[in-house]
């Protein structure tokens, strides 16, 4: 097989098959764009749960000493209620009594800046004993929720009710109230204290919220007492059905949780917790805007540093990927200006087949190939007859393209990758056959003999009219020290023994001056 003088496919400088450099800058460039957003996205991930972490511990620390203070609030006045209740049932509110009750339920008023004031009633719900100097006038109130749930139960625990507008001056209180008994255990009257709903508002407003944010006070059965921002068509309103009641305290006391509002659309972080000692629920609430407002400045600055980082990256790669292509295309331009050289180089610029430079260096190569493997090396040398006639009755410009159809019968019949056509000069041709003894020459000459013929090619000056080829073959087994020239010079001579018995035949070199024919002329 011939060998060419550079593989094209070969790296230089090695056997390695060359990196794709191209594609290993693009997905170098894409996978170091992956990787700051990766590590932005992570960094901007972690500082958003801290942030939402801090919020949640400072949530819960706020529910907590809310807590803390409505049930030291409603404490307060449960302890005055117990005593003065005590007091009452022992000694009754008769006219004896009420001058020293009013004055003992002024007192504890004036002691216990939540209470609005405090309010004695009798088993009709009318007024008997206040904190103020004078009783209110009026219908009582019978009507009230806290007086019907007294009346209606024998516990003697302190009942918290919804808010309400005090008949005594309309303000807004929530009533803390206990149930009076006689000595035989039937019902007495009601003693309420009232807790004042400013006291609370006073409370929130000391905690610093967002405009969106929100705290209140509400019962365990979802019915609001106070709020902030204080509205007063909420007072009194069920939160029943809302998240927190629904969902959080049925699993836990107390917890913190995002939120999405159905009044007004806002998420918020709300904290909550459920009192121990009374049917009272705290919570507060703050937006996740405010939560996430610093996040959301750093996030923008962090962003707009990575994307001229992701871009600086990008410009980079894509100059750097078009200096790649660049060198590649001219890499390639290279290798293709090579191989064209190396066929300039090694093949006949005419017929394209190979020239005497290749010729000589796949005879070197089969010959010691040959020796190893001891295996047969054949030779044909072929010559277009009366080829100067052709020249001289058609021109050279025919003569190149009489050469051309043969140089392509040649190469058609050299049906394996080994074989080797090659133009020896002029009109004079070479079949360089490997691994192949004198009777596989021989056929392969005949078949280039006929092939010749069949191309009917009309030569005028040939004794049969048309154009013929005379082919001498050679074979020998080479033994490592044979002569290229001797090897040439056989092929050739049997060449001219073939043209010197009437040419249009095939023969094989006799060295006593004989000559065996392939197919004479008459086919």
């Amino acid at each position: 097989m011939p060998i060419p003088i550079h593989d094209p496919h070969q790296a230089p400088g090695g056997s390695l098959k060359r990196l794709p450099l191209r594609k290993a800058a693009v997905l170098f460039t894409v996978a170091v764009c992956l990787c700051l957003f990766g590590l932005l996205y992570l960094q901007l991930e972690q500082s958003r749960r801290q942030d939402l972490a801090v919020a949640q511990m400072a949530s819960a620390n706020l529910t907590r000493a809310m807590a803390q203070q409505a049930e030291d609030t409603f404490l307060a006045a449960d302890l005055v209620l117990t005593s003065l209740v005590d007091w009452v049932e022992d000694d009754g509110y008769g006219a004896a009594q009420k001058t020293r009750l009013q004055k003992t339920f002024a007192r504890r008023v004036q002691q216990l800046e939540q209470l609005h004031g405090m309010f004695l009633f009798d088993n009709k719900g009318q007024w008997v004993i206040t904190s103020y100097p004078d009783l209110p006038h009026g219908n009582g109130v019978a009507d009230r929720e806290y007086f019907k749930f007294h009346q209606q139960n024998v516990s003697t625990v302190a009942h918290i009710g919804p808010a309400i507008r005090s008949r005594e001056n309309g303000e807004w209180i929530i009533p803390i109230s206990k149930r009076i008994n006689d000595r035989a255990g039937n019902f007495q009257g009601v003693l309420m204290a009232g807790i004042k709903m400013s006291y609370f508002d006073r409370f929130f407003e000391s905690f610093s919220l967002d405009n969106n944010g929100i705290m209140f006070l509400g019962l365990t059965d979802g019915t609001l007492l106070a709020r902030r921002p204080f509205d007063e068509g909420l007072v009194g309103s069920s939160l029943a059905q809302g998240r927190i009641y629904r969902k959080l305290l049925p699993d836990a006391p107390a917890g913190t949780a995002m939120i999405n509002s159905v009044v007004d659309g806002v998420t918020r972080l709300y904290g909550y917790r459920q009192l121990a000692a009374y049917p009272l629920v705290v919570a507060a609430a703050t937006s996740r805007d405010t939560i996430l407002k610093g996040w959301y400045e750093r996030a923008v600055q962090s962003s707009v540093i990575v994307a001229l980082l992701i871009l600086g990256v990008g410009l980079f790669g894509w100059v750097f990927i078009h200096q790649v292509r660049d060198g590649e295309r001219i890499e390639k331009n290279l290798r293709k200006a090579q191989l064209t050289l190396e066929q300039i180089a090694t093949h006949d610029s005419l017929t394209g087949l190979a020239n005497r430079r290749l010729f000589e260096r796949s005879l070197e190569i089969e010959f010691a190939r040959g020796a190893r493997q001891v295996s047969p090396v054949s030779l044909i040398m072929l010559d277009i007859d009366f080829f100067k006639r052709y020249n001289d009755a058609y021109g050279h410009v025919a003569g190149d393209h009489c050469l051309t159809q043969v140089a392509q019968v040649v190469k058609t019949c050299c049906q394996r990758k080994a074989d080797l056509a090659v133009r020896y000069g002029g009109e004079e041709f070479a079949v360089l056959l490997p691994d192949t003894d004198i009777n596989g020459a021989l056929a392969i000459a005949g078949q280039i003999r006929r092939s010749v013929i069949d191309k009917h090619i009309t030569h005028s000056g040939s004794p049969t009219g048309y154009l013929t080829v005379s082919l001498g073959c050679y074979s020998f087994i080479p033994n490592g020290n044979d002569s290229l020239e001797v090897f040439i010079q056989r092929a050739d001579a049997a060449l001219y023994q073939a043209k010197n018995a009437g040419r249009n035949r095939a023969a094989v070199l006799s060295l006593d001056g004989g000559i065996a024919e392939l197919m004479r002329s008459d086919r």
